[in-house]
């Protein structure tokens, strides 16, 4: 499964990102702080909710997934543990960012191999870029800088 990053003119293809949490709320916050277009030379995304893991997991299989967006404190599941699942078991998985409530669990992001982490409550700038530098190949240290 292979993602070519759209370029700057390439207005058509707009990327599919996955956002998943089981509550609607945390998912409308994803959404509404990322935007419907994080950068203009990624163009548009077009946004699929799952709010269960057997929905993610379909999503994922599918191969329509440019990057997933996965709550870390999701119920049941988190986002973490299914990172690290879908890092594992999908060749050629595509990027994961996940979203914490605390900034001091961002160092569990590097063991659950998330591509990037956001922290609650969301910086809409922060969030767009880091979802614009995912797509774009640049991966996002899961560790704070200092």
């Amino acid at each position: 499964m292979s993602n070519p990053v759209s370029k700057a003119g390439d207005a058509g293809h707009a990327r599919t990102v996955l956002v998943f949490s089981h509550r609607a709320k945390v998912r409308e916050s994803i959404t509404t702080a990322v935007g419907r277009r994080p950068a203009p030379d990624v163009g548009r995304v077009k946004f699929l909710e799952a709010s269960t893991v057997a929905e993610v997991l379909a999503a994922m299989d599918s191969g329509q997934v440019d990057l997933a967006i996965l709550d870390g404190e999701a119920q049941p599941t988190g986002g973490m543990g299914l990172s690290r699942q879908l890092k594992n078991e999908i060749t050629d998985c595509p990027p994961i960012v996940v979203a914490v409530q605390r900034k001091d669990d961002r160092w569990l992001a590097t063991w659950s191999q998330a591509d990037a982490v956001l922290v609650h409550p969301l910086d809409p700038l922060l969030a767009a870029e880091t979802v614009a530098d995912v797509l774009r190949g640049t991966a996002v240290p899961a560790a704070p800088a200092g």
